[in-house]
């Protein structure tokens, strides 16, 4: 069975956008994936550098998904060139490890690669902080860049940084990426939820329902 609207961000492999055609505003793109689709279901969820589209005509290892207006305005989709590649990654199943972190597919922002910067086997990237997420952008919490799971290794109000290993390198669109291309950005969920537990009622008065306030949270360990 699966989850049709939630991923983990541990990507499956690389997509080659093969096509795309006008459609009702939008676009139809065709996709084909350097991995074998397995028990493919028509209308499962496929998310594509991050963004949750539902996959039809899935045929061997290509298949089609409708972008809305939205989708290519809001996210790194609109820019998306015939012969560009794709993080993807199949719609999370009952039945699966969580690899990465719970991720909607629902992107909340796009932003810049400001710096890529070798260290050893690894990269380091950074990141414009998108405006309105810095609350939810915190160090060695997780983030999701292009439909790929990620710990953050420091941030502060304008810049964040994320270290990448080579396998991450290889099997996602990182290793491609150049200063000023544009990503789309997750934030965690978690972060959304807590906040707005917290938040106050109109009338001054906190929820009476729920236990989650920020005394409960230092005493798990979770506030300092």
């Amino acid at each position: 069975m699966l989850l049709n609207k939630m991923f983990t961000g541990i990507i499956q492999g690389k997509g080659k956008l093969i096509g795309k055609r006008p459609s009702g505003g939008g676009m139809v793109f065709g996709v084909e994936a350097d991995f074998d689709l397995t028990e493919p279901a028509e209308g499962e969820s496929i998310a594509c550098n991050g963004v949750c589209l539902t996959a039809k005509k899935i045929t061997g290892r290509r298949f089609e998904v409708d972008v809305s207006p939205e989708s290519l305005s809001c996210t790194n989709l609109g820019g998306i060139a015939v012969g560009m590649k794709l993080n993807l990654e199949r719609a999370l199943r009952l039945s699966d490890r969580l690899g990465g972190h719970l991720v909607s597919g629902h992107v909340d922002a796009t932003t810049k690669v400001l710096e890529i910067k070798p260290e050893g086997d690894f990269v380091r990237f950074q990141f414009a902080v998108p405006q309105g997420l810095g609350r939810y952008i915190i160090e060695k919490g997780s983030i999701t860049i292009n439909g790929i799971s990620l710990t953050v290794n420091s941030c502060d109000d304008r810049i964040f940084s994320v270290s990448i290993i080579p396998h991450t390198l290889q099997v996602t669109t990182l290793g491609l990426l150049k200063q000023g291309d544009l990503v789309n950005i997750e934030v965690d969920l978690i972060g959304k939820y807590v906040e707005k537990l917290l938040q106050v009622k109109e009338n001054g008065e906190r929820p009476q329902t729920s236990r989650i306030n920020p005394a409960f949270l230092a005493e798990h360990g979770f506030l300092k």
